[in-house]
């Protein structure tokens, strides 16, 4: 397993960690400055950020840094009530795929997305396997789109809490089982983002990460599972403050191959988008070190 415990060669910073700075949101073009500052070298930027700052600004920026993307969040959220909620959900991913080309992302990460209507709390049905079924039919639909241009896809498997609204695939199994169907050559085109703090619970994700090897995992996310847990999307931990053994998952991830990057990705809108951003970065970068 690498050493991290010197340096932060190998740390990201998926930009939702400092979306804010004292609870004021702060300019992507900003983050991507702050994170050059520091000599962190690669970051994984959210589209409505990028949207915000501008594509060709974002990409120029990056480029002057010398800033790599450990990922592009996000694509999905493929389920809809109807045709024309299901072609405009492709026609966004296909954007999406676009801009993460644009930017060179190594992969397109999939929020893959529940009942359609629940995240707004009208859900138009209580049909989650019709859920599922649209969304293994939109991943294969955007597949062929994503493998002209050689951008993989990632599937994000969310904790299950998640599973009506954001995501109807919560194990690295189910998401795995998705890849095996739609990529069954393993041709790198489709694999899966292990974020720990959805999956550092499932009995079978040692398993599941072998299974996945090197050619399927694509991310690797961390952040803290804190006790207890005041909110379900916006109280993660910084790495170290909570319960997960991220350094036993890392090596069972790098056991099968995996060299990139440990992405940094932090919702926490009582605390660490209540501190200053420069705060918040030192401290995943010593936490990278210590904890990672």
């Amino acid at each position: 397993m690498r050493d991290f415990t010197t340096d932060h060669r190998w740390l990201s910073i998926n930009t939702a960690t400092v979306r804010k700075s004292r609870g004021v949101e702060v300019p992507l073009i900003d983050i991507l400055d702050a994170c050059a500052q520091r000599g962190i070298r690669a970051v994984a930027p959210w589209r409505d950020q990028v949207a915000a700052a501008g594509l060709a600004n974002v990409a120029r920026t990056l480029k002057a840094h010398g800033l790599e993307l450990s990922g592009y969040c996000r694509g999905g959220m493929f389920p809809a009530a109807d045709t024309a909620g299901l072609q405009a959900a492709l026609d966004d991913n296909r954007r999406a795929v676009d801009e993460a080309c644009t930017l060179g992302a190594p992969c397109l990460v999939l929020v893959v997305g529940g009942l359609p209507g629940a995240l707004d709390g009208k859900a138009a049905h209580k049909n989650i396997a019709l859920a599922r079924s649209q969304v293994a039919d939109g991943i294969a639909s955007l597949l062929e789109y994503a493998h002209e241009r050689s951008m993989p896809l990632s599937i994000e498997p969310l904790h299950p809490m998640y599973a009506a609204d954001r995501a109807c695939v919560n194990t690295l199994e189910q998401a795995l089982d998705l890849c095996d169907a739609l990529d069954p050559a393993r041709s790198g085109a489709l694999g899966v983002a292990v974020d720990l703090y959805h999956v550092w619970w499932d009995p079978k994700l040692q398993a599941q990460v072998q299974r996945a090897g090197q050619d399927r995992l694509h991310a690797f996310h961390v952040c803290d599972w804190l006790t207890p847990t005041t909110e379900l999307l916006t109280d993660r931990g910084m790495m170290g403050d909570g319960i997960i053994d991220i350094r036993q998952a890392r090596g069972w991830v790098e056991a099968q191959g995996f060299a990139g990057y440990s992405e940094v990705e932090i919702f926490s809108s009582t605390n660490w988008w209540q501190r200053d951003m420069g705060e918040v970065l030192d401290t995943c970068i010593a936490r990278h070190r210590s904890a990672v």
